[in-house]
């Protein structure tokens, strides 16, 4: 466990990313240009879904979609442009709520959010070519983690977590916020149960989702527009390394969840 002062510095210049790019080569590359060395703690990356999945190649042509006929009813109720509706059916394992403009599913990888995390912005695809595009989650952000930290940790020398995000909506509150959706290399939720507070009391329940407060600390350098700024390095915070890290450790359980 380290900690310390939070610091979160943009990765400057990042490249366009596109299908078959090596992201690990250019996050190394990113990290030399501004000298970035681990100083009193562990640093962790955190890396924005959507270059992700450019690199692993998950960009959608809408005229490529064939539509299903449960696709075409669900478009329907939703409001929605079949195709999409088609993608949303193929990323998830099960629909949640539906309401005109939006589509609530549980994703194949068990996290629950809109439209499978299906997302028209930043597709790298300029929006006057008249191209329908959209861009899907990677399929396994846990194991897309893992190897991007394998690769940077083996290129500076150290052990480097990553942390993928993305921007959620949230049940109750307006707006969004990052989320960890893949974890590689650190304690996703730190169970503080037993640990004691300022007054001596022995902790019940207190259990941080260290990943997803990373992810959304993150999020405010990276910006949802046209910053440019996908991949953040963090330095400063607490955590518990953990080579068997999974972004499942913070989904509830079916059997504990109240609203499903």
């Amino acid at each position: 466990m380290t900690g310390g002062a939070l610091q979160l510095t943009p990765l400057e210049g990042f490249p366009a990313v596109k299908a078959g790019d090596v992201l690990a080569e250019l996050i190394v590359a990113a990290i030399n240009r501004q000298a970035l060395r681990a100083v009193s703690s562990v640093p962790v990356l955190v890396v924005a879904q959507k270059v992700v999945s450019k690199a692993e190649g998950r960009l959608v042509y809408l005229h490529d979609v064939e539509v299903s006929e449960d696709a075409r009813r669900l478009a329907e109720e939703a409001g929605k442009d079949p195709r999409v509706v088609e993608l949303i059916l193929q990323e998830s394992q099960s629909v949640i709520r539906v309401r005109p403009g939006l589509i609530i599913t549980e994703h194949r990888t068990g996290h629950i959010l809109a439209n499978a995390g299906i997302d028209a912005s930043n597709t790298g695809v300029d929006a006057a070519s008249g191209d329908d595009v959209v861009l899907l989650w990677p399929r396994d952000p846990d194991a897309s983690a893992r190897a991007l930290s394998e690769a940077v940790s083996g290129a500076v020398g150290y052990q480097v977590p990553v942390v993928i995000n993305d921007s959620l909506g949230r049940p109750w509150r307006m707006g969004t916020v990052g989320f960890a959706i893949g974890v590689a290399g650190l304690e996703p939720v730190w169970d503080q149960v037993g640990e004691r507070d300022l007054d001596g009391r022995t902790m019940q329940v207190t259990a941080p989702a260290m990943a997803d407060a990373l992810a959304a600390a993150a999020s405010l350098v990276q910006g949802e527009t046209d910053q440019g700024t996908p991949v953040v390095w963090a330095e400063g915070c607490p955590l518990r390394v953990n080579e068997q890290a999974s972004s499942r450790a913070l989904l509830r359980a079916v059997q504990q969840d109240m609203f499903r």
